[in-house]
């Protein structure tokens, strides 16, 4: 997208650097918010692809995130907010994921949350990414 970011990251200069993340963000009066549903690991069929990869479930779930912001207007650059759910107990599996979604979002290192869970909703699901959005629309 070639229009600019709404979304300020705010870097504390008090806590710890060793977030891979801002640990807030802003975005201005009048920014259309948009709330995604949790990004998951599904193909175009509906089928959960990459079983038993956290990784790989890790990138279908970044790929589906970034179509749902295409169809409401935005890209990764306006996220707001991220919360990265894996099902596991394992920290090595959360890194796993965490790592691709990291990756995705690049320079724009939005507050997150890193969740270990015992179950989500689709068979075989192991990386769900749910975020937030805002947009400046030009009238």
């Amino acid at each position: 997208m070639s229009r600019k970011s709404a979304v300020s990251l705010i870097r504390s200069r008090t806590l710890s650097d060793v977030a891979e993340y801002a640990y807030a963000a802003t975005a201005p009066a009048g920014a259309r918010l948009i709330f995604l549903a949790g990004s998951c690991p599904l193909d175009e069929h509906g089928e959960t692809v990459a079983v038993g990869d956290y990784a790989g479930q890790a990138a279908q779930a970044v790929d589906n995130l970034r179509t749902a912001l295409a169809d409401a207007g935005a890209s990764v650059e306006d996220v707001i907010s991220t919360r990265v759910l894996v099902a596991s107990a394992r920290q090595e599996d959360l890194v796993a994921a965490w790592t691709v979604v990291r990756d995705a979002f690049g320079a724009h290192d939005v507050p997150s949350t890193l969740m270990g869970v015992t179950v989500l909703g689709y068979a075989d699901q192991l990386v769900e990414i749910e975020a937030v959005a805002a947009v400046v629309d030009n009238p």
